[in-house]
């Protein structure tokens, strides 16, 4: 192996993230075999791999190297065509390169003469227009934000999950350090690089269930929406930005397009990791319509956000969300069936920020933690 891994060393206010890593040394346009395969091992290992110095990474190299973390692609951006849709709420916040379209273009500023775009406004997603309530511009000026959605990439309908992402941080804005403040009744916040991308780990929320969450997981099936990026378009966030508030403001059945029912996702609540053999518990929770628990549906959406908000809440927590502190040329290639991930800030007018993102979706779903996977979390009961 040519290049360096180095885990990342967390703070002592984040005393639960124990995950990520940093490489150094390698060179992902000239990557030979053994390489990618440590790559590989590494990224399932460490969830999130950040190769740094690759400013020089073509979009052509970022679709490519995307591919190979998954033979099994069917070469489609992971939301497919659903972006493009006006109504989306993921419609604002990515473009799509001309030359390789599986790579999306995003960030904040005006951009000019990139790759075959010849001039595109960028705006960096923020919280004031996705969650039910906001902070003040006042509060905003003063340094503080808000994570914006948690989520992993995917369509959840029609197209599998894809099983990794990658996202190369081209240009960064001014170093300026803000407050992420939760809203709720906590009083959690946490201090990060203007423009970070929040991280957490789905090995750990499912480590920090009680006993008996960890039973109901393993016996739970989640059912996702149709077209559920237009199925929560007029739907507002919690403050957390950790799933949506029940005002009854989802789209109904005719509202939204055709509903295919053979492609409407239903993914068990824990996921296997490939490499490590290690339990995920892996949920969307914004995108989530109803949970099937031991075979009964719950068929009540806002009693399904309560049981989701109370299992995922404590993976959010200060102490257990690592925000990277992005650099120019930062290459950053994450395990997307293994983790929840956020944008974070409050950009103003006058910063810049340009990065490019690829995922595709996979031709195959995710393994689901078997019997024998959760048989070390069982509890004999006492004769």
């Amino acid at each position: 192996m040519t290049f360096t891994i180095e885990p990342v060393i967390p703070s002592k206010e984040q005393s639960g993230v124990d995950f990520g890593a940093i490489v150094n040394g390698l060179d992902l346009e000239t990557i030979t075999p053994h390489d990618f395969d440590e790559l590989f091992k590494a990224v399932y290992t460490y969830q999130v791999v950040v190769v740094r110095n690759q400013g020089h990474v073509r979009p052509e190299t970022q679709y490519e190297l995307t591919k190979r973390f998954d033979p099994q692609n069917i070469d489609i951006y992971g939301h497919g065509s659903m972006h493009r849709a006006t109504q989306s709420v993921i419609a604002r916040d990515i473009s799509p390169l001309p030359a390789v379209p599986q790579v999306q273009l995003l960030g904040h500023g005006i951009v000019k003469n990139h790759y075959g775009i010849e001039e595109r406004k960028l705006t960096h997603p923020s919280h004031t227009v996705f969650h039910q309530t906001s902070l003040t511009k006042e509060e905003m000026d003063s340094g503080l934000t808000r994570f914006y959605r948690w989520h992993m990439d995917a369509a959840l309908y029609k197209l599998h999950p894809p099983k990794i992402t990658t996202l190369f941080g081209i240009k960064n804005p001014e170093p300026r350090r803000e407050t992420v403040v939760y809203g709720d009744d906590s009083g959690d916040k946490l201090d990060v690089q203007l423009g970070t991308t929040a991280f957490i780990s789905g090995q750990r929320a499912f480590e920090l269930l009680p006993q008996e969450l960890k039973e109901m997981a393993f016996k739970t099936q989640v059912k996702y929406a149709p077209h559920p990026y237009l199925w929560m378009s007029n739907a507002k966030s919690r403050p957390t930005g950790l799933g949506l508030v029940s005002e009854g403001k989802e789209l109904l059945p005719e509202q939204l397009p055709e509903v295919n029912e053979e492609h409407i996702k239903v993914y068990p609540m824990l996921w296997k990791n490939p490499v490590t053999g290690k339990i995920h518990f892996q949920v969307h929770p914004s995108a989530v319509q109803d949970l099937i628990i031991d075979g009964k549906s719950v068929g009540d959406l806002e009693k399904v956000r309560d049981i989701l908000y109370k299992m995922q809440r404590p993976a959010i927590s200060p102490e257990n969300v690592f925000a990277h502190e992005w650099q120019d040329g930062d290459f950053v290639i994450f395990n997307n069936r293994g983790l929840l991930h956020s944008v974070v800030g409050s950009l103003k007018e006058t910063d810049s920020r340009v990065f490019h993102q690829c995922n595709i979706a996979s031709a195959d779903g995710p393994i689901a933690a078997t019997e024998q996977d959760f048989s070390p979390y069982v509890v004999q009961a006492i004769a």
